[in-house]
């Protein structure tokens, strides 16, 4: 459940968008290329979300469908442009994004009384950002939405925090601060964790989570691998070594291959290394939801030890 948009990527590497050419067009949005990289692991996912009434949105319909993830719950809000995002790319650590969302994205407009409860209460697991948090009705529907998930499987949010989406830091930690105690899992980097709970060292702020009622607590720390706790254990797993293309997506990617893990019942050092071999994956290619890999190319990237 949450964003949703256009990407549009350019097709020049290490120029700035005065200077670029050409573009490619590609599904996006933080929740949706979760979804996306569910599907391509085999799995049944569903988002909801919301699109402008206009071409990208029906662009959005169609790559939904193409990649197998169910577009029921996507609806359109009439005279609300469907979003588009650019990005100038600077390998290997440098992409800019320009997000075109204003004045309110479509998919911050859902709200409540659309949300089939039957569906959310039913998935086996729910996965939500902060984005959604960050105006309303998208705020009073995603911790409607959370209500309902308490006791049903497993919840994950991601701690996405982008801060043009946010009036402060602290505003977004208000109103994650809500939003903590219905989630069973919670994902994020270091400055995210910052943001959502106040901490930035990666063992105090999975403490912190678990504090907040959070059970399996995901610290992602660039080159030093990702730290995950559950209870008492505690893992740290290495980064996977590609040559990076693009950066973006491969969040998106680690939180597909997250999913998979969590259905598959997998061990916390099989899941990470899973899901950094997915976001590696996705590291080294210029697209993220046309990226998303299979179970059979991770295999591969696993038994290779890099992309």
């Amino acid at each position: 459940m949450g964003r949703v948009g256009v990407d549009i990527y350019p097709e020049q590497i290490g120029v700035g968008l005065e200077d670029v050419s050409s573009f490619g067009k590609f599904l996006g949005g933080s929740a949706t290329n979760v979804a996306v990289a569910a599907a391509r692991l085999g799995r049944r996912s569903a988002v909801i979300t919301r699109t402008g009434d206009d071409p990208f949105g029906r662009f959005i319909h169609a790559e939904l469908t193409g990649f197998g993830v169910d577009d029921q719950y996507v609806t359109s809000v009439p005279g609300v442009p469907t979003p588009v995002v650019f990005c100038e790319i600077y390998p290997p650590d440098d992409f800019p994004l320009y997000f075109y969302r204003g004045p309110k994205a479509p998919d911050l407009h859902i709200s409540p009384d659309e949300l089939d409860y039957d569906a959310i209460r039913a998935a086996d697991v729910f996965w939500v950002t902060v984005t959604g948090l960050s105006q309303e009705p998208s705020r009073e529907a995603h911790l409607a939405a959370l209500e309902a998930r308490r006791g049903h499987g497993t919840t994950v949010i991601d701690l996405d925090y982008r801060p043009m989406f946010w009036e402060s830091p602290e505003a977004a930690t208000a109103e994650i601060a809500k939003a903590l105690p219905f989630a069973t899992v919670a994902v994020g980097n270091r400055e995210e964790c910052q943001v959502a709970i106040g901490e930035t060292d990666p063992q105090a702020a999975a403490k912190a989570l678990q504090a907040a009622g959070i059970e399996l607590a995901i610290v992602k720390q660039g080159p030093a691998g990702v730290l995950g706790v559950r209870g008492d254990e505690s893992v740290v797993v290495p980064p996977v070594p590609v040559d990076v293309v693009n950066g973006l997506g491969a969040g998106d990617a680690f939180g597909g291959s997250l999913v998979h893990g969590l259905l598959s019942g997998w061990d916390l050092t099989r899941m990470l290394s899973f899901s950094n071999a997915a976001g590696a994956f996705v590291a080294g290619q210029l697209s993220c939801a046309d990226a998303m890999p299979t179970v059979d190319q991770l295999d591969t990237v696993l038994a290779e030890g890099r992309v």
